[in-house]
């Protein structure tokens, strides 16, 4: 009698762990699913009035911004474009974002609202992608990947740093002989020494900082 309550109870047990098992690999791969193979379009950042209004100051010094703004709101007549003598004198040269800020204009001025985002941390800017793949495109076709990179961008010995640190598709960080051996590189000493875009950005920089949440970039004259 008391081997076969020990039997049941072992039976028991034994079933227990293989159904906990079971939930909790659903489970994993429904997460899995839903995190990496099909993820969640990204939700557009949507900035309160006052964050709204301080973002509209700082994008009234800059022209190509101001048009925009100007655009995608109702203004009066009054404040069409009126000729002006061109003038540096007291011109702001630096440009400060904040991450919401960025999320926003990206929202606002593109059409990734939902398939992109950015992140500023310590010397480092992230990003998330949302790439539709081709319907003929192998095992993926059809589906929604989701790509990160991340690069560090800071100003060092009188010239901006910037450097890839890696790119992951679907959470698989992508090796670096597939990233053509520029991971962990400096692209601007890399390149910057040749005329072409590396050279004229680096000429054209003073100063760029990244922090937690924050975009500062000072352009020369």
């Amino acid at each position: 009698m008391k081997n076969d309550k020990t039997e049941k109870r072992g039976c028991l047990f034994i079933g227990s762990i293989v159904a906990i098992t079971v939930i909790l690999s659903v489970g994993a791969t429904l997460w899995i699913l839903n995190t990496w193979v099909f993820p969640k379009r990204f939700d557009p950042v949507v900035l309160n009035a006052s964050e709204k209004r301080v973002l509209d100051q700082k994008l009234e010094a800059f022209d190509q911004w101001d048009s925009t703004t100007r655009t995608s709101s109702s203004q009066s007549d009054s404040d069409e474009l009126q000729p002006e003598k061109y003038s540096e004198e007291g011109a702001n040269r630096t440009i400060r974002l904040s991450e919401r800020e960025l999320n926003a204009l990206l929202a606002e001025n593109t059409d990734l609202a939902s398939r992109a985002v950015i992140d500023l941390a310590e010397n480092l800017a992230s990003g998330k992608l949302l790439v539709n793949m081709d319907p003929d495109f192998p095992l993926l076709g059809g589906k929604t990947i989701k790509i990160s990179a991340g690069m560090e961008l800071a100003y060092r010995e009188k010239s901006p740093i910037v450097v890839l640190k890696g790119v992951s598709v679907m959470g698989v960080p992508i090796p670096n002989a597939w990233l053509g051996g520029l991971k962990n590189v400096d692209l601007v000493r890399e390149f910057g020494a040749d005329e072409g875009f590396w050279k004229a950005f680096a000429d054209g920089v003073d100063n760029v900082q990244v922090t937690e949440g924050n975009l500062e970039i000072t352009l020369k004259e």
